[in-house]
């Protein structure tokens, strides 16, 4: 199997129906959908706000310390049945403490499944707290200082949820904070909106790494600085195609974007909600977009040269991907 690493994952997407409705019992909490069932059909989606919707009516059962460090470690044995070996995950403090949960029960949980990690999956791993675009960058900023208090490590700090009508702009003096602090920087970008978000990103926040990109091929310009910079793509081929980012997987950009020596990756995004953890994605784009051997090792190398592991770690796994 090959080692991959994943860059893109938001914790609260990993929520699966059945742990939806046992968190709900457990934490009396009523819930708008009848039964698993209920749930489950509600996952069509005409565009990104009808699964935000969903989304965020699922996370309501999140309360306690235990049921973050359930959700957390419940997705690292999913990650290591799949072949990941790193894990960068997303967490989206704000829409925690917004509906009452402290910053330190969010991220204590969070933080001591990541702990054990290596221990329990043979997952390393690092927390990224990612924003929520549409509300104030004060918001952010708030959020921010409130995570920094609680004392859990973080890898880095992330931009994500709805894009289009939303700049990046405002968010650049967190970031500016946030790499005084020796955190990483990513950001979504590219995936509703055009090339221009993904250059916006790039430039006015000093994103380390774009999360989605698919859209950075309409620009020969963009793509020319992304393979001369080694800027890396986070792709989510599954969700690409929930989230009607792509007509069908036949006509995601995935290839191309390896052809153009792009540093593509391809992640999962969540899982709970868009059919399938990495080794799903991974089966889905050999299936459908015909991926070689090589390709695939391509995508398993280009993965751990995004992440943010020590240069020496990204050499031994990266050898590991082409070797296997």
């Amino acid at each position: 199997m090959l080692p991959f690493a994943e860059l893109h994952l938001h914790l609260e997407g990993t929520l699966e129906p059945d742990m939806v409705f046992e968190l709900a019992e457990r934490n009396r909490i009523a819930l708008p959908w009848q039964d698993v069932d209920d749930l489950r059909s509600r996952y069509e989606y005409g565009c990104l706000q009808d699964f935000l919707d969903v989304y965020y009516a699922n996370m309501a059962v999140l309360r306690t310390e235990a049921d973050f460090a359930e959700l957390t470690d419940a997705y690292l044995a999913r990650a290591a049945a799949s072949g990941v070996v790193r894990a960068e995950v997303f967490f989206d403090l704000q829409a925690h403490t917004a509906r009452g949960v402290p910053a330190p029960v969010a991220l204590a949980g969070v933080a001591d499944a990541l702990a054990r990690s290596e221990a329990d999956h043979g997952v390393s791993s690092g927390l990224i707290v990612t924003f929520l675009r549409h509300l104030p960058a004060a918001d952010a900023e708030r959020a921010y200082a409130e995570a920094l208090t609680t004392g859990v490590d973080l890898l880095g700090i992330g931009l994500c949820s709805s894009e289009i009508g939303f700049p990046a702009m405002p968010f650049a003096p967190l970031y500016a904070r946030a790499r005084a602090d020796g955190l990483h920087t990513v950001a979504h970008a590219g995936e509703e909106g055009g090339p221009e978000y993904v250059w916006e990103a790039l430039e006015t926040l000093g994103a380390e790494r774009i999360d989605h990109g698919i859209t950075a091929l309409r620009d020969p310009s963009l793509v020319e600085h992304l393979v001369r910079n080694r800027i890396p793509l986070t792709v989510c081929p599954l969700s690409n195609v929930r989230l009607k980012a792509v007509p069908d997987l036949a006509a995601h950009p995935l290839p191309a974007m390896l052809d153009a020596g792009i540093v593509a990756c391809v992640n999962s995004d969540d899982p709970a909600y868009f059919g399938g953890y990495l080794d799903a994605n991974l089966a889905a784009v050999r299936r459908d977009l015909a991926l070689s051997d090589d390709q695939l090792a391509t995508l398993a190398a280009n993965s751990i040269e995004a992440s943010f592991l020590p240069a020496s770690e990204k050499t031994r796994l990266k050898q590991a991907a082409l070797v296997s």
